[in-house]
């Protein structure tokens, strides 16, 4: 009986350290594979009358907007409450390829009091380079609500003047990146801790040969990788899981 007591004790202290044990994904991230942030300024059409009104801003816009369709108008002759100006936001993820799409989110920054049935017109998603990534289009999903009386009463739940689009712009061009290129990569520690590098390096050298890994500092391991790229995929997709 004493001996099966012991052997459940270990059992389940072994359990916990495993359970316990993180992956390198999950303390480190590669150097250079990053996401990147996307903005861009739009116009947002087909708004119940909560749109900017008067803003000025808005009429350049939509002047501007339908000049490119041969249509010449002035501002006086534009009535802007059924649209909005806005900024539209992404996440750029690592090696995303044109033609795929992400998420956008679109925010006003006029006087509209809120976005729900609007439809964001094309709208060109810069990083900070000044380049296009992307372009955003469609129709917004708006989780808020605002309400107004007769008497001049109003009442708003959630954010209606914030909306999102799923998959609402098509990426245009790759972010261009050396990681297939490179002999080595480095893997840096989201905390700083020289005992954690130095034990993440001892890992990996234990699992894939002596002086594949060095560590550098406390926050950064320099890992050798194979030459092929297809080598290199998958020796980083073991590495990622140790």
């Amino acid at each position: 009986m004493k001996k099966f007591l012991i052997l459940i004790f270990c059992f389940f202290t072994f359990a916990k350290s495993f359970a316990l044990a993180d992956r390198i994904k999950d303390m480190a991230s590669i150097a250079g594979v990053r996401t990147n942030q996307l903005v861009g300024y739009g116009l947002v059409v087909g708004l119940a009358k909560t749109g900017d009104g008067s803003v000025e801003l808005t009429k350049q816009s939509i002047a501007s907007m339908i000049k490119q369709f041969g249509v010449i108008a002035s501002n006086a002759d534009i009535n802007a409450s059924n649209a909005a100006n806005v900024m539209v936001t992404a996440t750029l993820p690592p090696f995303a390829k044109p033609g795929q799409t992400i998420d956008v989110t679109v925010s006003t920054i006029g006087k509209a009091k809120s976005l729900k049935g609007g439809t964001l017109l094309m709208t060109a998603m810069k990083g900070a380079d000044g380049q296009v990534y992307a372009i955003a289009q469609g129709n917004l999903v708006v989780g808020g609500l605002g309400v107004e009386g007769a008497d001049g009463s109003s009442t708003i739940q959630g954010t209606p003047t914030v909306g999102r689009i799923p998959s609402g712009a098509t990426v245009e061009k790759m972010v261009v990146t050396t990681f297939l290129e490179k002999d080595n990569i480095v893997l840096n520690l989201h905390k700083a801790d020289f005992s954690q590098a130095d034990k993440i390096a001892e890992t990996i050298n234990d699992t894939f040969g002596p002086e594949v890994a060095t560590p550098l500092d406390s926050t950064s391991i320099k890992v050798r990788t194979p030459e092929k790229p297809s080598q290199k995929v998958s020796f980083i997709g073991l590495l990622e899981n140790l």
